[in-house]
C-alpha cells in the first residue's frame, strides 16, 4: 500500500499549484466529512424545529439590535 501512497503522492506533487491546494482541501475535507455531515444535520433539525415553533407562535423574534446590546452588556 505504501508504493500506491507513494505514486498517487509524486502525482499530486506533480500538478498545478492550485490543483495540489484544490487536492489537499479535497483529501483534508474527507477526513472531516462524518463529523461536519453530523453537526449539519444537527443544525438542519434545529433550524426547522425553531421556524415550525415561531410559526405556532411559541417562538417571538428578537431584535438582532437587542441581542447584540445584551452581549455587550454581558461581555463587560
Amino acid at each position: 500500500m505504501q508504493d500506491k501512497i507513494e505514486q498517487l503522492a509524486a502525482q499530486g506533487i506533480a500538478l498545478q499549484p492550485e490543483d495540489r491546494a484544490r487536492l489537499a482541501e479535497i483529501l483534508l475535507a474527507s477526513l472531516q466529512e462524518p463529523a461536519l455531515t453530523e453537526i449539519a444535520a444537527a443544525w438542519d433539525k434545529e433550524i426547522v424545529s425553531r421556524l415550525a415553533a415561531y410559526d405556532r407562535g411559541e417562538r417571538v423574534a428578537i431584535d438582532a439590535e437587542d441581542v447584540f446590546a445584551k452581549a455587550r452588556r454581558i461581555a463587560q
